[in-house]
């Protein structure tokens, strides 16, 4: 068996690749190779390189978050977008909200969907087992990935499924100009 040589980010950060985990003369089992410490004795990283590439991370990292959540702390659907021929379809998971409780509007090629689940319930924090629900508003935009037509869109909710199917604008359609002469 030939061992593959690590790559840089291999090294860098002590992961392994998982053939390398694997005893290939048994495939009833599993053994980790151990990691020793001179396999990453040729990588010399100056301490102020280290240290950049940390606070970059952290900073890219809590940008990241904060693009998760909406400013006012709303909660983030989750989507399923696909197209068929003639619309693209939004389909999430939206169980415990009534339509009323939810506004969906459209702005050039962006949709946002927003909305509220609420708790009825009065249950105090030291009684819950798990508390895994998400109870509060959230909102989602998707930037559209083709022009449709706002006019025809249609929304339904079903079963706690919500979907928006928006008819795709025939881009494909060369309209005629009449120039006017002055």
């Amino acid at each position: 068996m030939t061992k593959e040589k690590k790559s840089f980010m291999e090294k860098l950060i002590g992961s392994r690749r998982v053939e390398d985990d694997i005893d290939h003369s048994s495939r009833h089992s599993i053994h980790p190779t151990p990691v020793v410490e001179d396999e990453f004795e040729d990588i010399s990283i100056p301490e102020s390189r280290m240290e950049t590439s940390q606070n970059n991370f952290s900073d890219n990292w809590s940008s990241a978050q904060s693009m998760e959540s909406d400013e006012s702390g709303d909660g983030q659907l989750t989507i399923d977008v696909y197209q068929t021929d003639e619309d693209v379809v939004i389909k999430s998971t939206i169980a415990g909200v009534n339509p009323e409780d939810l506004d969906v509007s459209i702005n050039n090629d962006m949709i946002t969907i927003r909305g509220e689940r609420k708790f009825e319930e009065e249950v105090s924090e030291e009684n819950f087992y798990y508390q895994e629900c998400y109870w509060g508003s959230f909102s989602r935009s998707v930037v559209l990935p083709v022009d449709v037509i706002a006019e025809k869109i249609e929304a339904s909710l079903k079963n706690g499924i919500l979907t928006i199917r928006l008819p795709k604008a025939d881009t494909n359609k060369t309209k005629k100009i009449k120039v006017r002469g002055f």
